[in-house]
């Protein structure tokens, strides 16, 4: 399987532009191959956890509409990141397009310390099960929460899927809390970070994939949109940058901030 993790750089507030951002990013995605795509943390609005009263969105908003078709239309699953309007409060999820499947929404079960104040937590996990790959879903805070990879391990989880809004600094900080979940549970592990600037502080890039035994096997920058495709047969990763230029089967050293390892 394919499994694809995108590097974006959300307009603040602007659902319409960002939804268009998308769209370029899941066409390159269903070219090169991908049966899955996941996107940051509420990347629909970005990360803005003061605006996320105003930007919250149902789980049946039809301006994602678009998605549904052509997640059945390509074959391709697509997750966005969305701040959802709950019964008790509003949650931050990660909703999620299946060919020919309904809508459904993972909302993050554990929050930062930080969020509390505009965020309530989910209650229930979400896998999604494709081409024999059990894949795990996370978003952001989770990957520090050795409660989480362990229960999701567990219940057999082979992928573990992160979507994320975290800075430089953050971003510096979980790599090797991820390499140390790919390596302890045998699971590949792949993060969705953002670039440009949200709520307080710059978003650090750094998409990543990591194989089972803890290897970086590529990352993006901190300053591009792209995506990487994972091959979970092969582990082989493909790279590409907004435009489409691939960025695989040539030197890629200068669209690392850290060492590859």
């Amino acid at each position: 399987m394919k499994i694809a993790v995108a590097q974006t750089k959300p307009i603040k507030g602007v659902i319409e532009a960002n939804i268009s951002h998308h769209k370029k990013l899941i066409a390159l995605a269903v070219e090169h191959g991908a049966g899955l795509l996941v996107f940051p943390e509420l990347s629909i609005t970005g990360y803005e956890p003061g605006l996320a009263k105003e930007l919250a969105i149902t789980p049946d908003d039809d301006r994602f509409d678009d998605f549904q078709l052509i997640s059945n239309g390509s074959r391709i699953s697509i997750g966005i990141g969305v701040p959802v309007q709950g019964e008790e409060g509003i949650l931050i999820g990660l909703m999620i397009f299946q060919p020919n499947k309904p809508r459904q929404v993972y909302y993050k079960r554990y929050l930062h310390a930080d969020e509390i104040p505009y965020f309530v937590a989910g209650d229930e996990q979400v896998f999604l099960e494709e081409d024999k790959e059990k894949i795990a879903l996370a978003i952001c805070y989770e990957v520090f929460v050795p409660e989480h990879a362990a229960y999701v391990h567990e219940q057999g989880a082979t992928v573990y899927l992160s979507s994320v809004a975290k800075s430089a600094t953050g971003a510096a900080r979980a790599i090797p809390t991820l390499q140390a979940t790919a390596s302890t549970y045998g699971m590949a592990v792949l993060m969705a970070n953002c670039v440009g600037h949200c709520d307080n502080f710059d978003c650090g890039g750094r998409t990543m994939v990591i194989d089972k035994g803890g290897r970086v096997l590529a990352e993006l920058n901190d300053t591009d949109e792209g995506i990487l495709i994972f091959d979970t047969s092969t582990e082989h990763v493909q790279s590409f940058l907004s435009g489409g230029s691939d960025l695989s089967d040539r030197d890629r050293s200068h669209l690392f901030t850290g060492q590859k390892e």
